[in-house]
């Protein structure tokens, strides 16, 4: 049985790692590092690093080969994450699922493979890999130092994983946030649509602290993200910037698709109180801050405009029910 689920089931993990860079042209050193010792160690003419997306397979590090990203539905490392075990293809010719693939009749001609997952927070993401154009086997000392390897990368990918994660809510924290953000922004304005920053801060939150104690602040957190998660479309950034402050950027959203989704995130949180009867209400004060995507945006700017009409719709709370609005 498999211990792990796939990277279609995270978008968090994955938006998570996308946050940090990883796709970008410059990987980090050390996962080079790591490419050149599996290199050295299995002499084989390519080792790599994957990261594996809904269509496509980004290289985060490649030793011996181009990194460019290939479709998902040509590379053996779609087939790797579909279990926890290391994947050996000792001859690919003779493997009815990658011999008539275009990487085995064209360059750069791949007669062997081995993959081993990748698991971040119990989700497969990705591989380490080594590639061969000519066949050859595995041993089982092989098998291990390969495991051994990739668990450096798992180590590796965790850590910088949780420093942009908020390990409370496992939304992304303010500076994954700002930079997941700032890239959907930069998205949308080369596609010259839209996009929608509410700034939501917790009514009530000190009280619920002080008089329940804040093990239950901690679970009106978790259950406050857990209902954003319900509301919010896959595509939307979600995040906790701190203490009871949280945002979410819709991409491509009117603002009158945005104030329904306000409205939705009402329901649900009402619905959850009623279910749950924990002596308490969670409601929030938003900020609601527009971008048509005609023109560049900025992530902090739209931030800071959010928090100013955030608590002007706190302190309207008891003269108007709805949020304030404003474009960027």
């Amino acid at each position: 049985m498999n211990s792990h689920t796939a990277f279609e089931e995270t978008s968090i993990q994955w938006g998570a790692l996308r946050a940090l860079n990883l796709f970008s042209a410059n990987p980090d050193e050390r996962f080079d590092r790591l490419t050149r010792l599996a290199k050295r160690l299995f002499d084989v003419p390519v080792a790599k690093v994957t990261l594996v997306a809904r269509e496509m397979i980004y290289t985060v590090a490649c030793t011996g080969e181009q990194k460019a990203p290939i479709p998902r539905e040509h590379s053996f490392c779609s087939e790797t994450i579909k279990s926890d075990d290391v994947m050996i293809v000792p001859d690919t010719l003779a493997d009815g699922r990658f011999a008539d693939n275009p990487f085995v009749l064209g360059a750069p001609h791949v007669r062997f493979y081995a993959g081993c997952p990748l698991v971040i927070n119990g989700c497969r993401l990705g591989t380490l890999c080594l590639v061969d154009d000519v066949p050859r086997n595995m041993t089982q000392e092989d098998i291990m130092l390969m495991k051994d390897l990739a668990a450096t990368v798992e180590h590796e990918l965790t850590a910088m994983h949780w420093a942009i994660v908020d390990g409370l809510t496992g939304l992304v924290n303010r500076r994954g946030f700002e930079k997941l953000a700032q890239n959907g922004l930069n998205a949308c304005r080369r596609m010259q649509r839209p996009a929608s920053l509410l700034f939501f801060d917790l009514n009530g939150f000190k009280v619920i602290n002080d008089t329940f104690g804040h093990a239950e602040g901690d679970l009106a957190l978790r259950n406050f993200a857990g209902a954003l998660k319900l509301t919010f479309r896959s595509t939307d950034i979600i995040g906790r910037l701190g203490g009871d402050e949280f945002a979410v950027l819709l991409l491509d959203s009117s603002p009158s698709d945005t104030g329904a989704a306000i409205q939705r995130l009402r329901t649900i949180l009402k619905s959850q109180d009623e279910r749950g009867r924990r002596g308490y209400q969670l409601r929030f004060s938003v900020g609601h801050v527009d971008t048509d995507g005609l023109e560049a945006a900025d992530i902090g700017r739209m931030l800071l405009d959010g928090d100013t009409l955030m608590y002007s719709d706190k302190r309207a709370l008891f003269r108007t029910p709805a949020s304030t609005n404003r474009t960027s």
